[in-house]
């Protein structure tokens, strides 16, 4: 299948690295066009501007930061719908407020072409593996059309409503999971004057009603964030997390909810380590960033 990725980072990448053993011809692009070229090795096609990457492609996904990338990446005069793209179908998985999605699927529809939104659940690993989870708001037929492709990447795929929904249920599923880095945090704060070995520490929380699937997968980065080792790799960053988080707050206040305090103070801890220096660096080192930063 003629597939094209527009957003080369982190997770970009590892999608595309699970389509090219799949088989798939794979065209990739990406603003700063050195990420899409180390991909070229593994036999994917650079693509020099967004529009070449539609023309070339059935189906296009698109991961990228955030509606301003969303709107660079679509919009402008090379842009992804600046071709003929009747008949092509756009799975977008950023993740942004549904309101973007929906804006952006009247713009493609205007245009011949169809829109699905999969937001997805996961780091980089488990997109390599094809172990992500998909949250999909479209239309049944465009989904059916791009199922396929979403299997090769998605252990668990859920339709939940017209575009827009996929976005809608993957900022509700990143709260708790954000929020925790933060609690985790805390709770590790009243228990650190125990001096007990980390990886056994983890191993307790890890095994208890409140222990998240988190650290069944992150464990030993956490562990090792303890101990002041530094993750061997960045899987999802301080300041994206603190990108989506922002997002939370902005829908729920469109929905008509004063905020969501929880988050929201949580967000301004996060907001806090990033000015530390910490912005590139993986959640793991969260925890340890309040345990060293937030006595009196």
């Amino acid at each position: 299948m003629k597939i094209g990725i527009a957003g080369i980072g982190r997770m970009g990448a590892a999608i595309a690295e699970r389509l090219l053993k799949h088989g798939h011809q794979l065209g990739v692009w990406n603003r700063t066009r050195s990420k899409a070229e180390a991909l070229a090795p593994l036999g994917a096609a650079v693509a020099s501007t967004p529009a070449q990457l539609a023309a070339g492609a059935d189906i296009i996904l698109s991961i990228l930061t955030d509606a301003d990338a969303i709107a660079a990446a679509y919009d402008a005069p090379d842009g992804l719908l600046s071709g003929d793209i009747k008949g092509k179908l756009f799975v977008e998985m950023s993740t942004v407020r549904p309101d973007t999605e929906r804006a952006l699927a009247a713009r493609i529809s205007a245009r011949g072409a169809a829109m699905i939104d999969c937001p997805v659940g996961g780091t980089t690993g488990p997109a390599r593996e094809g172990k992500l989870l998909g949250f999909i708001g479209g239309d049944t037929a465009d989904v059916e059309r791009a199922r396929p492709v979403l299997e090769q990447l998605c252990r668990r795929i859920e339709h939940v409503g017209p575009v827009g929904a996929g976005a809608s249920l993957k900022l509700a599923i990143n709260l708790p999971l954000l929020v925790y880095w933060q609690a985790v945090g805390e709770a590790l704060a009243l228990c650190r004057p125990l001096g007990l070995d980390p990886e056994r520490l983890v191993s307790i929380f890890a095994d208890t009603s409140g222990g998240p699937n988190v650290l069944k997968t992150r464990g030993g980065m956490l562990a090792d964030a303890l101990r002041g080792k530094a993750p061997a790799a960045t899987t999802f960053n301080v300041d994206s997390i603190r990108k989506d988080m922002a997002t939370m707050i902005e829908e729920a206040q469109a929905l008509g909810y004063r905020g969501l305090p929880v988050t929201m103070r949580a967000l301004e801890c996060f907001d806090e380590a990033a000015r530390g220096g910490l912005g590139d660096s993986d959640a793991v080192t969260l925890p340890m960033h309040w345990l060293e930063s937030g006595r009196r």
